[in-house]
């Protein structure tokens, strides 16, 4: 699992100023979901969603900081799994056992002020070589800090960069612990999160190529955005979350740079995941294994003016999402209905033959996998409460069909409303547009049908568990 990575980050999914041949190879024999949507577009509340299996207005968990630690995890575990963490899970606490038997924590590259106190392995192993990890404390004493946007270098040891060190742990335990029978475990690599911070070598690649895609909002499209986009284009500038200092105008150069350093970071991961198949292969772990890989969230990387996630565009509700098992199921297929990133859950427990806890609202993606007829879903829903980069809304709820996308925004008279069929690239907001108030209100209809059969779901599972 990475964090903010975007759905057009893989080659072979159409994508071809990407290096990424690992993930190529994985797309290319395995089943790959070209419709899967987040439940909350920051990076708590989704996974939060993900290992709970409950929407996020279910489970309580709308906004990052906020408390969640109970996971189906230990479902897996009763189910004879051995359980392991390896990276990031971003539980708060941050060290919760969430249902795992072990746990190797890395959190976020630049944490900051939250959780300054305390030290996961990545932490360990810098005070261990009397080095400072990297973070904006240093990156601010850069005189073009202000123009960077969060693109730097990793210019310290290529083992301790924060991808590299959470593969080759999981590399480790894979190499010197006995085989379980069963084993569940989740990778969690803290990038192409923020800050942008590939190792040079990788640049390479990406700083020489004209067909990056660098993204020119116009006037009229910043114009266009509700007004707590606007705000939030603001606040980014004020507040340099992740070590991103945003700008209002980049400059053409300064946005193919950000860009460069991002899929520079994709392309970094793809080599880890090549080396931890070949580990997998060597430790026998391939033979009898469903690999699955996904991303939390993405990143809107200066489309529409806007920096990292906390809204509602296709670059940060969509993203990647495979399965990987040769002798388990057929390969080479793109399934293009949709699934929410939650579904996963069951998924993996129905695999394992574990249980699913109560009350549970995902739903298993085990038919399409094994090549059943499947609907997929009418709708998906992403909502996400006001957060530190979010202050100019309490509340936002995504409802997005095959064709129409809207944004809800709570006390908001503005919105959003996108046809994706005519404007796949959400630059035309029709949110108020006469001829479209029926739109509106179907997906209004559809959001309030969402909420109450989920409230009504959750008490039955509720009372059934009593």
């Amino acid at each position: 699992m990475t964090d903010q990575q975007r759905f057009d980050t893989i080659a072979a999914t159409g994508h071809p100023y990407m290096k990424t041949p690992n993930l190529d190879r994985l797309t290319g024999e395995g089943v790959y979901f070209d419709n899967c949507f987040i439940n909350a577009p920051s990076c708590v509340p989704s996974r939060a969603a993900l290992f709970s299996g409950l929407y996020p207005h279910a489970s309580g968990v709308l906004r990052n900081g906020q408390a969640w630690q109970k996971t189906w995890v230990s479902k897996l575990a009763e189910a004879g799994y051995h359980c392991v963490n390896v990276g990031k899970m971003h539980t708060i606490p941050y060290d919760a056992k969430a249902g795992f038997h072990e746990r190797f924590v890395v959190e976020n590259k630049d944490r900051f002020f939250e959780g300054r106190w305390f030290a996961d392995e990545l932490d360990k192993a810098f005070a261990a070589h009397k080095l400072t990890k990297p973070s904006r404390a240093g990156y601010r004493s850069l005189p073009d800090y202000g123009d960077r946007m969060g693109a730097f270098t990793w210019e310290m040891p290529k083992s301790l960069h924060p991808d590299i060190f959470v593969a080759e742990t999981a590399m480790w335990w894979l190499e010197t612990r006995p085989k379980p029978d069963a084993l569940f475990m989740q990778i969690g690599l803290p990038g192409p999160h923020p800050p942008y911070d590939p190792l040079p070598e990788y640049l390479e690649h990406y700083l020489g190529r004209n067909d990056l895609p660098v993204p020119q909002p116009t006037e009229a499209e910043i114009e266009g955005l509700p007004a707590y986009l606007k705000e939030k284009r603001r606040h980014d500038t004020e507040v340099d979350h992740d070590a991103v200092s945003w700008k209002l105008q980049p400059t053409h150069d300064e946005m193919r740079r950000l860009r460069a350093h991002y899929y520079a970071n994709v392309t970094m991961i793809d080599e880890q995941i090549g080396r931890l198949l070949e580990t997998l292969g060597d430790k026998g772990y391939l033979d009898d294994c469903v690999l699955i890989f996904m991303s939390d969230h993405g990143d809107n990387l200066g489309e529409h003016g806007l920096s990292q996630k906390w809204s509602m565009y296709e670059p940060v509700t969509r993203i990647p999402l495979l399965f990987w098992s040769p002798g388990r199921f057929k390969g080479g297929r793109r399934i293009r209905e949709k699934c929410q990133l939650f579904d996963l859950g069951p998924s993996i427990l129905d695999l394992a033959g574990a249980q699913h806890p109560k009350p549970f609202q995902a739903r298993s993606l085990l038919s399409p996998l094994k090549g059943d007829s499947w609907a997929g879903r009418d709708f998906v829903f992403s909502e996400q409460a006001g957060d530190v980069a979010m202050t100019g809304a309490r509340l936002i709820t995504m409802v997005r069909d095959d064709r129409w996308k809207a944004v809800f925004i709570h006390g908001a008279e503005d919105g959003q409303l996108f046809d994706l069929a005519n404007d796949p690239a959400e630059r035309d907001n029709l949110w108020g547009a006469p001829q479209h108030a029926g739109v509106i209100s179907r997906l209004k209809d559809a959001l309030i049908d969402w909420r109450q059969d989920s409230l009504l779901e959750t008490m039955d599972l509720n009372a059934a568990v009593r």
